[in-house]
C-alpha cells in the first residue's frame, strides 16, 4: 500500500486558490477513480474535484470553508502500490521555484543572470519580490500604494495561516509612516492615494432580522465597492428606437427555435451590435495595469446574469467577434443555463474584455452599471418599450408608435474620456436602430 496526496488542481488562468465548500466522502471511505469527492469554490463557480486514482481516505486535510491553494494537498489517500506507480500525481512548484535546482546543468552565471530577471520582471509588473502568498486584489493595493517587500514582511496577516488579508494592506496603508520617518519607497500618484472605507455602525433595532451575507455576495460586495475604489465612473445614456430589431426577432424566431432547437432571444442582437461597436472603437476593449495600457487583442463579452438565490454571475462569451449571429445565440442560451443551474466551469467567468448587462429583463428602463475590473466599460439595456416618437419621412415629420430602448454606458474616466465613450454609445445605437430586416440569421 502507499499513501498518495490528492492535489487541487488548476482552475484556470488567474485562479490562485479556492474553498472547500464540503466533502462528499468522509475519512475512511474507499473512493473509484473519477469519483467527485469534495466540491469547491472558486471566485463565484462552485464546482467538484474528482479523484485521479482508486483507494482510501484516510486524511482530510482542508475542511469546509478552509481555502486552499492551487497545488496545495487536500486530502491523502491509501491506494495500491501498483496504482501509485502508474498514476502518481505530479507535484506543481511553489510560486517562486528553486532556480538552481530546477536548472542544476546551468553555468552560474547564467543561473545568476535568469535569478536577477526574475526579480526584475516582478518589480516591473508592480508588485515587489517575496515568499508571501498575495491575493489578486491584495496585489492590486500593494501596487497602487507602491508598498515594498520589507513593509510587505512586517504587515502582520490575520487571514488563514497568516495571510495578508484586504482588511490588513488597508489598515497598513492608512497607519503607514506614523511609525517610521524613514521611507525610500516613491511617493505614490494621486490616483493611488485613496483613504481606507470608514465602517458606519448600525444600530439593530428589536424586531430586525439579522442576515448573514453568503460568500458569493462577500465577493460582489468586494469587487464592487473595489472598482468604484479604483475606476472613476462616467455613465453616458441615449435612447434607441429597436423596431426593425423587434420585427426581425419577431420574424425569426419560430424558425430559428425549430431549425436549432434553441430560443432567439434579443441578447445575440445586442452583442453582435457592441462587437461591432469595438471594432469601430477598439480603445473601449482594454485593461488598465498602473500606468500601462493593454489593448485586449481577443474581444469576450461578459454577460451578467442573474441567479434564482438572487446573487449575479458573469459568464463569458468567448471569442465574440468569430461568432455569428447563430453562434452567439447558441453560445449565450449554454452559458445562462448552466449559470442558473450551477454547471459553469471556472474558466466560464475568467477573461472577459466588455460586459453587457441586461437591466430591461426586470423591467428596467436604465441603469447606472458598475465596470468589472479590470475592464474599463459596461453597457446596461433597458426595457423595450412601445411610445409615441416623431419619425422623418419624405412627406414631412409624422408621430408614430415605435419600440424604444435606453441604453447606459459606463466607463472608466482614467482612459476613456466622453467623447470615447459617446461615440462608442451612438454607433452602438446606430447598428440597433438601422437594423437590417434582411440579415439572415
Amino acid at each position: 500500500m502507499a499513501e498518495y496526496k490528492l492535489l487541487l488542481p488548476s482552475m484556470g488562468e488567474g485562479v490562485m486558490e479556492a474553498t472547500i465548500i464540503s466533502w462528499l466522502f468522509n475519512e475512511g471511505d474507499v473512493v473509484k477513480e473519477d469519483d467527485s469527492v469534495v466540491e469547491i469554490a472558486t471566485d463565484k463557480v462552485d464546482s467538484d474535484v474528482p479523484t485521479p486514482v482508486s483507494g482510501k481516505i484516510i486524511k482530510i486535510l482542508k475542511h469546509k470553508d478552509e481555502v486552499a491553494k492551487i497545488g496545495e494537498a487536500i486530502a491523502i489517500l491509501e491506494t495500491s502500490a501498483q496504482t501509485e506507480a502508474i498514476t502518481e500525481q505530479p507535484q506543481i512548484p511553489e510560486s517562486r521555484p528553486d532556480v538552481k535546482t530546477e536548472l542544476p546543468n546551468l553555468e552560474p552565471e547564467v543561473l545568476k543572470a535568469l535569478e536577477t530577471s526574475m526579480e526584475s520582471a516582478k518589480v516591473l509588473a508592480g508588485v515587489p519580490a517575496t515568499d508571501l502568498y498575495l491575493s489578486p486584489l491584495v496585489k492590486s493595493i500593494v501596487q497602487q500604494e507602491n508598498i515594498s517587500a520589507s513593509e510587505l514582511e512586517s504587515i502582520k496577516g490575520s487571514g488563514l495561516e497568516g495571510r495578508i488579508t484586504k482588511e490588513d494592506i488597508l489598515a497598513f496603508v492608512k497607519n503607514r509612516g506614523q511609525g517610521s520617518a524613514e521611507r525610500t519607497v516613491p511617493v505614490p500618484t494621486p490616483v493611488a492615494q485613496v483613504a481606507a472605507p470608514v465602517q458606519v455602525p448600525v444600530n439593530v433595532s428589536a424586531g430586525d432580522e439579522i442576515i448573514q451575507m453568503d460568500r458569493v455576495r462577500k465577493i460582489i460586495a468586494d469587487a464592487m465597492v473595489n472598482s468604484k475604489r479604483i475606476s472613476p465612473h462616467v455613465t453616458s445614456f441615449i435612447e434607441t428606437d429597436v423596431t426593425n430589431v423587434v420585427k426581425w426577432r419577431a420574424k425569426h424566431k419560430d424558425i430559428f427555435e425549430k431549425r436549432e432547437g434553441e430560443k432567439l432571444t434579443f441578447m445575440p442582437i445586442f452583442v453582435k451590435a457592441i462587437v461591432k461597436a469595438i471594432q469601430d472603437f477598439p480603445m473601449i476593449n482594454i485593461s488598465v495595469d498602473g500606468d500601462k495600457i493593454i489593448k485586449k487583442k481577443n474581444i469576450n463579452i461578459g454577460m451578467a446574469t442573474a441567479l434564482p438565490d438572487g446573487n449575479l454571475i458573469v459568464p463569458v462569451i468567448k471569442n465574440a467577434d468569430q461568432l455569428s449571429l447563430s453562434g452567439l445565440a447558441k453560445a449565450i442560451n449554454d452559458l445562462a443555463y448552466r449559470a442558473r443551474n450551477k454547471k459553469l466551469r471556472p474558466e466560464d467567468t475568467q477573461g472577459a474584455t466588455y460586459t453587457i448587462s441586461n437591466v430591461g429583463s426586470f423591467g428596467n428602463l436604465m441603469g447606472t452599471p458598475i465596470i468589472p475590473q479590470p475592464q474599463v466599460a459596461i453597457m446596461a439595456i433597458g426595457a423595450i418599450v412601445k411610445k409615441p416618437a416623431v419619425l422623418e419621412t419624405k412627406d414631412g415629420d409624422v408621430i408614430a408608435i415605435r419600440q424604444m430602448m435606453f441604453m447606459s454606458h459606463s466607463y472608466d474616466h482614467r482612459v476613456v474620456d466622453g467623447s470615447l465613450g459617446g461615440m462608442f454609445l451612438k454607433h452602438v445605437h446606430d447598428y440597433l436602430q438601422n437594423w437590417d430586416l434582411d440579415t439572415e440569421i
